[in-house]
């Protein structure tokens, strides 16, 4: 296990960054959604909101000085986090990552690859579609000429683009709404692609594994040779 400081800084502050980001995506739902709420409470959702960030600024800061990269190269070499941090609506993908540090903390046994890759992928899609649904009603929902007019058209337009089908029937007229809708789409076809290959991966090692099996060898051979 790497013991840099950059490393030992990302295993002691996965949790607190995992948190942050439920925090940030529940403010950022109840402002966007709780239109009728008083205005203290959305006050202190936006207090909450910024306070996240704020979180989230200070990790991408610390991490960029322990690197000991210039920030160009740190730039190229984190291009993801750099989004992140300027789009933090989809910064709660990242708490897929909270499992590995705390497996990695407590030295236990984790899944298999295959397994692990396609679990984040599903917890990543989730939180994605979430997180995309609402930036999208956000900017899209009061806009004249828009065609995303709910909260429910803006989850069916999520998922649709997420999914790489994109019906067509829905789309934003908005630029921030483009913005995020692209990055909904990189960020489907990337996880679409890692699932996709990590099932095609084992099933091949299926069949690699058969292969290898002298003919007439079968799991239950041996058992019905010991009866």
């Amino acid at each position: 296990m790497t013991d840099s400081p950059l490393a030992r800084w990302e295993r002691h502050t996965g949790a607190v960054l995992a948190v942050a980001s439920l925090f940030f995506l529940a403010a950022y739902a109840i402002r966007v959604l709780g239109g009728g709420l008083p205005a203290l409470v959305r006050a202190l959702c936006l207090v909450v909101l910024f306070a996240a960030w704020a979180v989230f600024v200070v990790d991408y800061a610390v991490r960029w000085r322990l690197s000991r990269q210039r920030f160009p190269r740190f730039l190229r070499a984190h291009l993801l986090d750099t989004l992140v941090l300027l789009l933090p609506m989809l910064r709660p993908i990242r708490i897929v990552q909270t499992y590995e540090a705390v497996q990695r903390h407590r030295d236990r046994p984790r899944l298999a690859l295959h397994a692990r890759v396609i679990t984040y992928a599903g917890v990543s899609v989730a939180l994605l579609g979430f997180a995309g649904s609402l930036a999208v009603y956000q900017q899209e929902h009061a806009t004249p000429g828009a065609n995303i007019r709910t909260y429910g058209d803006a989850v069916w337009f999520t998922c649709t683009t997420l999914s790489t089908v994109g019906y067509g029937d829905l789309a934003p007229v908005t630029g921030l709404g483009r913005l995020v809708t692209v990055g909904v789409m990189a960020c489907g076809l990337a996880l679409l692609g890692a699932v996709t290959g990590s099932f095609s991966s084992w099933l091949l090692q299926v069949f690699a594994r058969e292969g290898e099996r002298p003919p007439g060898d079968s799991p239950g051979a041996s058992r019905r040779t010991d009866d």
